[in-house]
This record gives structure tokens, sequence and C-alpha cells, in this order.
């Protein structure tokens, strides 16, 4: 079995330059991602936000941190004192709670919208037609700008399942980007996992969040 950080170092020789690879540390302990920090990764994506409170109290701005499960409303407050951005916004209500409480702490928040690529009425995020109009209002709250995308797509590793999945999104992506609004910049497009993450880079995104390829399998860890 391979290291983490033999992990790190294969899969950074795959991907692109272009691409930032975001070690997705689901039930990972401290000392488990300080090996992946040392390996070559800068960012690192949590699920809870209490996990994430233990590994910055360990290894504190050794790298960024992403938030990329689903955000409570009643978890914003300490949330936006651990990370550097949040993935996973779908609605203005959680919009204008991250507003609230980084205008609290002085602190600016990037933020992507996530897009419910699949349709699926199981999952969190909105429709991409719906993206725009959600958009439109984060623009106008304070001390929140949205920087980009993110989308799950259906749990599989198969290529010709997903990859029309990520067409979609970056389709969504490419249309906010002409529209320049203000305050926004669509920079990051988040999308791919462990077993998708080759079919996401080919479909244009900028940011794969990798967590069994690089940690293994523990528990029930999808990603």
């Amino acid at each position: 079995m391979k290291t983490i950080t033999e992990n790190i170092q294969q899969l950074l020789s795959e991907i692109p330059e272009t691409v930032t690879l975001v070690a997705a540390a689901k039930t990972r302990t401290p000392e488990e991602v300080a090996e992946a920090i040392e390996a070559g990764v800068s960012i690192i994506g949590e699920n809870y936000v209490q996990e994430a409170e233990a590994v910055f109290n360990a290894l504190g701005h050794r790298a960024q941190y992403h938030f990329i499960g689903h955000l409570q409303r009643n978890k914003v407050k300490k949330a936006v004192e651990v990370f550097n951005l949040i993935e996973t916004v779908d609605s203005i209500r959680l919009a204008l709670e991250i507003s609230k409480r980084c205008g609290q702490i002085e602190k600016d928040m990037p933020v992507l919208i996530e897009i419910n690529s699949g349709r699926e009425p199981q999952k969190f995020g909105v429709f991409p037609e719906e993206a725009e109009s959600l958009i439109r209002q984060i623009s106008e709250l304070p001390n929140i700008r949205v920087s980009g995308l993110m989308t799950m797509g259906p749990f599989t590793d198969d290529a010709d399942t997903v990859r029309p999945y990520f067409t979609e999104t970056k389709r969504c992506f490419d249309q906010l980007m002409t529209l320049d609004l203000p305050g926004v910049a669509m920079d990051i497009l988040s999308m791919g996992m462990s077993g998708s993450y080759k079919t996401a880079i080919e479909e244009g995104a900028t940011h794969v969040r990798i967590g069994t390829k690089i940690f293994g399998v523990r528990q029930s860890c999808s990603l």
C-alpha cells in the first residue's frame, strides 16, 4: 500500500499545473493532513466544521481550508473563522448568514455556487438555470464574493455517465463569465473526485477534490 506522500506525488505528476489539487480530508487525523501538506498539497477540503476546527487548531495556517460539505446556517459563525473559501453555497439565506458573520469579524469570504448539475432531488445545489439569479443577489451583499462554481455530479466512476454533468456545469460557468457581473469572478470551477477527476479535468475543472486516492478508503468516505 502506498503512503499518503506517494499518492500525492503520483497525483501531482498526473494533474496539469493549471489544475489545483484539493485534499478531501473527511475523517482524517491532523497527522494525516500534515503529511499531505508536507507532500505538496496547499488546500485541505473539509466536510464538517468541527473536524476542520480540530485540524486547524493543530496545523494552523500551513494550508488553506475549503469547506466542501453541506453548510448549515447554525455552523456559519465558526466556519467563517476557519475557512478560506466555502465551496457549497446554494441559497440566499446561507449567503446572507455568511455575509453577516464575516462582517462581524471584518473578513471577506470567497464562495463557490454549488450546482446540482444532475438535477437530483436528494442533492444540494441550485439547478444550472438558477445560478445567475442567485449570483446576482449575492453580488449585492458585503463581505462575500462569488469566485466560481462547484458540482458534485453523480456518484459513479464511469466517465460516460458523469461527463455530461461536468459539461453542463462548464457551460454554465462559461455563460456566467460572459456576464462580467460586478464583484463576481469566475476563476474557480471545482469538480471531480477520486473516481472522476480525470474526466473533470478534461471538461475544464480548475480544482479537483480527491480523498480516497490520497488517504485510502476509510469508513464510508466517498470522495
